[in-house]
Order: structure tokens, then sequence, then C-alpha cells
């Protein structure tokens, strides 16, 4: 991928051109002053316990978040490196998918829409397995266009191994081979290879490279099958419609793609729909590939966002062609507006970042961790406590976890599910009789005094329960974060909650 500010400037203007380089030094930048995100910590959590996979995910972000860890050590900035690395893989990726389709310089419009966006900053700096998922996801279409478009026959192997890596990810990764029979099925020029063997080929041999995430399901009653797939869809045929969730969609992706990336997107949809209405059949194969990528996964959850809130990164997949389709229409006006658009919002972080003037009423910050595992520590030693506990899904726990060099608990002590933390093979029995800090967050924090309603499992498992003084945590002097403390002593185990392994039919 050959680039210098001058072909850089002909494709932007001078000024948008310096905004970008602006965008990427402040990413470059937030790898070391940011904090640690909630999900940064638990998949960090997933690296320190290596299995097949996991309950939440399969295991391709631990892997990656292992290997730097080892080489760099149990340090913030590790963890935001392996994203940040992998995210300019990605970015690599991409252009070489686009020039397979549009000249040179259309490419180089897609590469600097994409890395305009917010999502580039989401997957550079925050740990997801959407990470190494759309590494995957573009290395298999690259893969998939050798294959199909200039007969490369080996292609198909390499796609079939890249779209197992990619369900090594995620379990988003069943559109890669969908969106490949679709396109054969709508191409006719490339249907004849549905008659081969190498699409199913490819097919097989992503099952057996995604064999570990099967192996686990497999030994832990399809734990993690039932948790993405089959709980989330009940909860979907409950079919309560929700308005908001369709604006939340519509918002989140507008901002994801700083808006003219979205806009540019469906404006690219509504000139193919212009030009082939009344011919389907004369749109070229290489369009139909494109969509066959983006438009069956983000319909799929345009369609659930009225009954079931679609999170701002299950799209992103559809967003490597989407992207491409999109570049070819944007013009460089509008891709010089979409960079300034950008480099305010991500100045604006970057101001976020360093003073923290608007602090986040939510656990999803990277603020405060570090001081709470601290302050958290010093009272265990205080009031001679054995161990230290949370009971906010996943959030607090990784977190202490990632500071702490004790291990912490999560909510599986007081009998609640607890994710990855009901897997990890811990005897709970062995805690016995003894005593804990138990931790809560208030994300809401409104001011200092203790909670009013406590935790009612906490006197279930534990024979007394007093409350402590809260922790307050500070930034610039100011007050942003509280945290609740119990000291709970004579810790109670149910007999049928013995060890974390999650036991269910």
């Amino acid at each position: 991928m050959k680039f210098n500010s001058k072909v850089l400037k002909e494709v932007i203007g001078a000024i948008p051109f310096l905004l970008l380089f602006g965008i990427l030094i402040i990413r470059l930048a937030s790898i070391w002053l940011m904090g640690p995100m909630p999900q940064d910590a638990y998949y960090f959590f997933y690296a320190q316990h290596p299995a097949l996979s996991y309950f939440d995910h399969p295991p391709a972000i631990a892997v990656l978040l292992k290997i730097f860890t080892s080489i760099l050590g149990k340090h913030v900035y590790a963890i935001k490196l392996a994203d940040s690395l992998l995210t300019v893989a990605i970015s690599i990726s991409l252009y070489q998918l686009a020039i397979k389709f549009f000249p040179n310089q259309v490419s180089k419009k897609i590469i600097i829409l994409f890395l305009s966006t917010l999502m580039v900053s989401v997957l550079s700096l925050v740990s997801t397995p959407d990470t190494p998922l759309l590494f995957f996801w573009a290395l298999t279409l690259i893969a998939l266009f050798e294959a199909i478009f200039n007969n490369k026959k080996s292609y198909w192997l390499i796609a079939g191994v890249l779209m197992g890596l990619a369900f090594d990810s995620k379990y988003t990764a069943v559109f890669l081979p969908a969106g490949m029979i679709l396109f054969l099925l709508l191409s006719t020029s490339k249907r004849k290879y549905l008659l081969s063997v190498w699409p199913w080929l490819a097919c097989i041999i992503m099952v057996f490279v995604a064999a570990p995430v099967i192996i686990w399901n497999v030994q832990n009653h399809f734990a993690s099958f039932a948790f993405q797939g089959a709980q989330r869809m009940h909860a979907a045929a409950a079919f309560q419609l929700q308005p908001k969730f369709v604006a939340g969609l519509i918002g989140h992706q507008l901002f994801l793609l700083i808006p003219i990336g979205l806009i540019a997107i469906f404006y690219a949809l509504i000139q193919i729909i212009k030009k082939y209405k009344n011919s389907w059949k004369l749109m070229p194969a290489e369009t139909v590939f494109l969509l066959c990528f983006f438009l069956p996964l983000f319909s799929v959850f345009l369609i659930l966002s009225p009954i079931y809130w679609i999170k701002i990164n299950w799209m992103m997949p559809a967003y490597i062609t989407g992207i491409i389709l999109a570049g070819n229409v944007i013009s460089k006006k509008w891709l010089n507006v979409q960079v300034v658009i950008s480099f305010v919002v991500h100045f604006g972080l970057l101001i976020e970042v360093l003073f923290y003037p608007f602090p986040i009423k939510s656990d999803d910050t990277w603020v405060g961790w570090k001081e709470v595992t601290e302050k958290a520590n010093a009272i265990q030693t205080q009031q001679h406590a054995n161990f230290i506990f949370s009971a906010d899904n996943y959030k607090t726990t990784a977190e202490l976890n990632l500071f702490s060099n004790e291990f912490v608990y999560g909510q599986n002590i007081i009998g609640e599910h607890a994710l990855q933390f009901d897997f990890i093979g811990t005897d709970l029995t062995a805690l016995n009789g003894k005593s804990a800090i138990f931790l809560d967050s208030d994300p809401q924090f409104k001011n200092n005094d203790q909670q009013v309603e406590i935790n009612p499992n906490l006197k279930s498992y534990f024979r007394d329960v007093k409350q402590l003084q809260p922790i307050i945590i500070s930034f610039n002097n100011k007050p942003v974060r509280k945290f609740y403390v119990y000291l709970c002593e004579g810790y109670k185990p149910k007999l049928n909650n013995q060890t974390t392994e999650l036991r269910h039919n």
C-alpha cells in the first residue's frame, strides 16, 4: 500500500489531510493516555485463562492479548497496542481488497473514508472480538475474490481456513459462508462453482479450523452457542416493539461512521437500485459480491432492531464492503467534510480522555480502575478479609483482576451467573467460612452517602454483612466515581454452587 502526502492531498484537500494525520496521532497517543476499558480487562482475563474457547466469545481475542502481554508485560498499553496493530492490518487488508474492485485513486478514497470513522478508533482502543473478526473477514473476501474471479483454486482452501479463523474470533463469521453461497446463487456467471467441490470444501475446512470452539461447546453443554444464539433469539421472540431501539441503532451507527460515512453507504445503495432496477441481471458480478457481504448482516440486525437492542459493534463486519461501495460514490467535497467532522469528534474525545469534563455515568469508562483496586486492596488488608468480589456482571471484577496481584471473584460468589468467571473451575467451597470485601459500583453517583438497598443475596451467602464507607474516585480533584463497600463475614457456599463450572442442561 503505497501512499505519500502528495497523492493523498489530491484525494482530499491539504487541510483535511492534516486533520486526518491529526486523527491518527490522537489514536496513537491514546494507546498510552487511556486507562483500560472493562472490555480490555475482561478479554485480558480470557488471556490469563487459556482455553479452547470461552463462554461469551471464541478465543481469537484472548490469543491476541496473550501474545502481546507475554512479550510486553501486564500493561494497559500492551493490550491497546495489540488492538491498534491489528487494526492497522485491517486497514491494509481493506485497501488490498478495494483495489481489486476499483482504480487506485478510488481505493485511496475508500481507505481515507475508513480511517476517518470512529469505528477504527473503537477497534484500535477497545478490546473486542470484532478486531480479529474484521481482520479475518477482510482476508477471507480477498481469498474468495481470487478464487472466484481469478479462478485460483488454492484460494478456496485459503478462504476456508480464514473463514474458520473468523469464526474463532466471533460467531458473526457465519455470514461469510452465507454470503459466499448467496453470491454464487445470484451470480449467473459464477453459479457454476456451486456444482464444483471448491466452495463446499471451503466450508468443510472452516468447520475443521473452528473445531476448538465446537469442542469447547460440546464439553460445556453448548453454553456459548446457547448464550449467543438461542437465548437472544428467545428474547427477540417476545416481540415487544421498542421504537427507541431503532432510533438508538440509527444514532450510534451514524456516530460510529461519522455520519457522512453511513449516508454515503445508503447513497451508494440508492445509486445501484436506480441503475439496475429494471435490469438486475446486468449488475456486475463484482457489485453483487460486495452487496452479498453487506446486505445480509446489515439487514438482519436492522430487522431485529425494533424488538431487540443491537449493540454498536454488531454491524461492523458489514462495513468492510459497505465502505468500499461508499468510497466509490463519495465526492472529494463530502470526503473532506467527513474528515473535518471526524477530527472535531476525535479532538473532543481527546479532551475527554485528558480532562474528563463530562464524567460517564456508566461502568463503561477507562477512569479510576487502578485507584479503586489500590483502595480495595488497602481495605482488604485493614479488615483482614480473605478475598474481594463484585457483582456487576463482569466489569468491576475484570478491572480489579487486571490491576490486582490476587484473584478477584465474580458474582458467582452469591449464586449469580458470572459469564466466563463461571467456567474457570474455581472451587468456591475452599472459601467456606472466610470473609470478603464486596464492591458495588454506583454509576449514577449523586452523593457520598452509603447504599440504601443492599444486594439481598449477600445475607444469603454470608453470616454477617456490614457496610463500610464508600470508595470515592476523583479525577483532577473532582469526584467522578463511587463504589459501595461491604465487609462480608462467614461465607456459606451453596451445595449446588461448589465450583464455578456452570452446570445446566
